[in-house]
């Protein structure tokens, strides 16, 4: 097991690049399910759970031969497994995708429930309801989803809420069914237009992503997909958080500042000067000692994202006055609280909100991440901090963050992968 040392004190300057994004890569290796033939991905992050749902794949038939850096090649051709076991499914919520893609093109499906972050319930019921209005019968047996149809058949679903990975379940398994399949309530987010982009290209017929009504027009057989992965933008936003708490005068490369309209807001109006330069890149500057307080609420997109709730509550905790972060995504979100605590954070959680008082200068100290956002947190609250701050457990963190020392290495952050003597 490793653990990151950090050093604070150190502005940051240079150009950082963005990967490409975790919560697109997964869902479109798990749209090659639908489609016999080899797929061609481009643009993929080199990350632990990329790897974990490649090695699931295998173990149902795949062939994923060796690539170039940032290219996975899938061979879906023969299937000879339609289950997605416990011990494959237990550290990787997304594994739960795979269930719409198989039910739709080989009629049935066991899945494990699905493992990941421990940030709360995230039940898929909406999922589940969504696949037995499309004829499927499911029963859940000793924690496994137990899925079958002869063929699915569009329907008319109303989402109980903006789902993401329920909306791109529902979007796969509608693209092979009979009729047409529409999806009220549906997530927003860009990935979801992105995973669409690249049904689109295998021959499904779909409208209305970006948008909360989303229109499947099912067709009999799919082709295989060449289609280059979106850039990460929670990656992005995590990349800006760091500039603006360790000062200095960064550039990020890679993104669209588009897709962070929310977070760009909130950096700006606690006093980041955020300016988009020819090609998109984003120069950010800041100067951590005059940042402001400002209040923020997490909400579906194009909402502020939960997924950067963690990373802002650190800038926070440099800003001056007091401020009020409120989660409404998910209930138990916090868990990075006790860490920054100890580092000499000042924050008080009541109910779904965490009051921060700023402004206090905070100290390394041993760190243990507890999911993968929180684990970004704890990072960029080094970059801050006076002393060494060592963040142990980051096997959380390279979950979602391809080598993410190297890349605030070159900025010239003193930060450093070394192995851990503490479980």
């Amino acid at each position: 097991m490793d653990k990151l040392v950090v050093t604070g004190g150190k502005p940051l300057s240079g150009e950082i690049a963005v990967s490409g994004a975790k919560n697109s890569a997964l869902p479109l290796i798990a749209a090659t399910l639908l489609a016999p033939g080899t797929h061609v991905l481009t643009n993929v992050p080199k990350l632990r759970d990329i790897e974990t749902f490649k090695k699931l794949l295998r173990s149902m038939g795949c062939k994923t031969p060796a690539c170039a850096d940032e290219t996975a090649e899938i061979d879906a051709t023969e299937l000879t497994s339609i289950e997605a076991p416990y011990e494959m499914v237990k550290t990787m919520r997304a594994s739960v995708l795979v269930l719409g893609p198989l039910v739709a093109r080989m009629g049935r499906a066991k899945v494990s429930l699905p493992g990941g972050c421990a940030i709360g319930a995230r039940p898929i019921d909406i999922h589940l309801k969504g696949l037995e209005a499309m004829g499927a019968e499911i029963t859940l047996e000793h924690g496994f989803v137990y899925a079958n149809a002869k063929r699915l058949v569009g329907a008319e679903i109303q989402l109980d809420f903006p789902t993401v990975t329920g909306t791109e379940n529902l979007m796969m398994a509608g693209a092979l069914a009979d009729g047409r399949t529409i999806l009220h309530n549906s997530a927003k987010e860009p990935e979801i237009v992105d995973l669409a982009n690249a049904l689109r290209g295998m021959g499904a017929k779909i409208t209305g992503d970006g948008t909360d009504t989303i229109t499947v027009d099912g067709v009999r057989d799919l082709k295989p997909m060449r289609h280059r992965v979106m850039h990460d933008r929670i990656e992005m936003g995590t990349f800006l958080c760091a500039a603006v708490m360790a000062g200095g005068d960064v550039k990020v490369t890679g993104g669209d500042l588009s897709h962070l309209e929310a977070i760009a807001i909130k950096l700006r109006a606690a006093g980041a000067t955020l300016k988009v330069e020819e090609g998109g890149a984003v120069r950010v500057k800041a100067d951590p000692a005059r940042l402001m307080s400002v209040d923020v609420k997490t909400l579906p997109y194009p909402g502020f994202a939960t997924d950067m709730q963690a990373q802002f509550m650190g800038v926070m905790c440099l800003a001056k006055g007091a401020s009020v972060i409120s989660e409404t995504v998910f209930e138990n979100r916090f868990q990075h609280v006790p860490e920054l605590h100890r580092m000499g954070a000042d924050i008080r959680i009541e109910g779904s909100s965490a009051i921060v008082h700023g402004g206090n200068r905070l100290s390394g100290a041993h760190v243990m991440a507890t999911d993968l956002r929180a684990s970004a947190s704890l990072v960029l609250a080094g970059l801050a901090a006076e002393g060494e701050t060592h963040v142990h457990r980051v096997y959380h963190l390279d979950r979602g963050y391809d080598r993410i020392e190297e890349k605030l290495g070159k900025l010239g952050a003193n930060i450093r992968r070394e192995k851990d003597d503490i479980l």
